[in-house]
């Protein structure tokens, strides 16, 4: 919700404060450059002090940023809190992380899908909030009530469990035993025989620590010990090691891509419904915010992303993550191609429509693949670098699409955003690993890769 606002909020201030493209755009910019840097932070925060932990301070960062942003009294005070606001937002690859660590093999795909569904909701209800707030009551209104969500997660905070698979990396044994019990005895369900082993626990001369596996039974781990130090310090550095490289550098380059043509694809569609009715105006103006075309065409693109979950659940587990996104990305590149020259409304809304079906479909596989090729001691850190570089690409195409308001200059926005969807398609070609089917790693004793 707190990024699909983005669409709306700047069209409204821009000319009740008089700002000019640069500066509407900015407030977009600013909220994803709160992203870049929350999404590394608050994945070093997780895999240092625990998925718990950095869910808290997200939830309290997240929902003071975001009501006290519905008060700013001017354009400075508006940018540093929406600052904040991404800051705290850029931490959704920490939840996912911490979801997958629950889900069994079999389903992970279908399961991952359904907990992305929740990102789609949140774009269609402030779509349906943006419709029904901002004609009347305006813009502060739809601001304070989009922190409403950031302040009911902190309600939650005390039912969530930690990561069983989290602790185990930490030698939290009796923690994890424990959660691990409740969640069976909640399921009635009896857990399997044998010892919940964590790998990573060795004492300074290399040996089991023996008694912390005598006092945690249940279930074992088969992969290869790492030491306590790598453990306890998540590092880029690791990310950058020869077992790893390949995968980093190819994930950035999705995340940007993906990103940049995920969130220019939903900003495009403001922009070219504000200026539906012909290229002679040059200026936003206040009867823009009231108009409802904006509204429909943003709420009708965003209901694009429910039938693009369904594929995504239907394909991940049955041809593999790799090959749903690049079917995902090629299709959502014939889709757009349309608008590389003015359409009517009609054509415009079908092709952004099918673009952003495609294009978030395959933003979901990339989220859903990312955590499973990492290992445990570093998922949250690597996906949240990985997200940090894809909000650059958040970051810029807003001084792209929004700059269109100054003419309507389509044709190089539309290149641009399909050359970006092209590399994303060669960045998930050249990915060594297909991760269908495989378990998790706690260790960089990586997958084989794919032949």
């Amino acid at each position: 919700m707190e990024v699909m606002l983005l669409s709306f909020v700047g069209p409204a201030i821009q000319p009740e404060w008089g700002l000019s493209a640069n500066q509407e755009s900015m407030i977009s910019t600013v909220a994803f450059a709160g992203m870049l840097v929350g999404a590394y932070s608050w994945g070093v925060v997780s895999d240092t002090y625990g998925r718990k932990k950095g869910f808290l301070g997200v939830a309290i960062v997240t929902s003071l940023a975001g009501i006290l942003s519905a008060f700013a009294p001017n354009y400075i005070s508006l940018l540093i809190l929406r600052c904040f606001v991404g800051f705290g937002a850029g931490c959704g690859h920490v939840f996912t992380s911490w979801f997958l660590e629950f889900v069994p093999i079999p389903n992970r795909g279908a399961w991952m899908v359904v907990f992305s569904t929740f990102w789609t909701i949140g774009t269609i209800m402030m779509a349906s909030l943006a419709w029904l707030i901002m004609p009347t009551y305006g813009w502060r209104w739809l601001l304070g009530l989009s922190a409403v969500p950031s302040f009911m997660a902190l309600l939650f905070y005390g039912l969530v469990p930690e990561s069983p698979r989290y602790l185990c990396t930490q030698g939290r044994l009796a923690e994890a035993r424990q959660i691990l019990e409740n969640g069976a005895a909640l399921n009635q369900k009896a857990l399997p025989v044998g010892l919940l082993v964590s790998d990573h626990i060795k004492t300074i001369t290399g040996e089991d620590d023996h008694e912390s596996l005598e006092n945690n039974a249940l279930l074992s781990s088969t992969t290869s010990k790492t030491n306590s130090s790598q453990r306890r310090s998540p590092s880029v550095f690791m990310l950058l090691s020869s077992k790893l490289l390949r995968t980093t550098l190819l994930l950035w380059s999705l995340y940007f891509a993906n990103s940049f043509s995920y969130y220019g694809i939903i900003l495009l569609t403001s922009q070219l419904s504000v200026e539906q009715s012909g290229c002679d105006s040059r200026t936003l103006h206040s009867e823009n915010i009231k108009d409802p075309s904006l509204y429909v065409n943003v709420f009708v693109t965003s209901l694009a992303e429910l039938p693009g979950l369904g594929l995504a659940a239907i394909l991940l587990d049955r041809v593999g993550r790799k090959i749903s996104m690049e079917i995902m990305l090629v299709s959502g590149f014939v889709l757009l191609l349309p608008l590389i020259v003015h359409q009517n409304d009609m054509m415009t809304t079908g092709s952004l429509f099918g673009a952003r079906l495609f294009v978030s479909a395959s933003f979901t596989v990339a989220c859903i693949y990312a955590p499973e090729v990492y290992p445990t001691n570093l998922r949250a850190t690597g996906v949240g670098i990985a997200t940090a570089i894809g909000k650059i690409g958040g970051m810029v195409c807003p001084l792209i699409a929004v700059g269109m308001s100054s003419g309507c200059h389509q044709t190089v926005p539309v290149i641009l955003f399909e050359v970006t969807i092209l590399v994303a398609c060669l960045s998930v070609v050249f990915l060594p690993f297909e991760t269908k089917g495989k378990e998790l790693t706690d260790t960089t004793n990586l997958h084989v890769p794919v032949e």
